[in-house]
């Protein structure tokens, strides 16, 4: 039963995936066209490089309290 019920998931899933396939997405492009898109993935990178940096930091200072 639930092989089953994880198999009609997958497939649900699969038909969805493929569903948005031909569609487009104007506000990416939009972005793309007037160079912002840029803006954007450096605004990300900079949020996920500070949150690596805070994780390290933190798991240094439990290292040290372990000790």
């Amino acid at each position: 039963m639930k092989k089953l019920s994880f198999l009609i998931l997958f497939l649900l899933s699969c038909t969805a995936v493929f569903a948005q396939a031909d569609a487009s997405v104007e506000m990416a492009d939009t972005m793309r066209s007037s160079g912002k898109i840029y803006v954007v993935i450096a605004t990300i990178a900079i949020v996920f490089v500070g949150l690596a940096i805070y994780l390290f930091s933190i798991d240094r200072r439990l290292k040290k309290l372990e000790k």
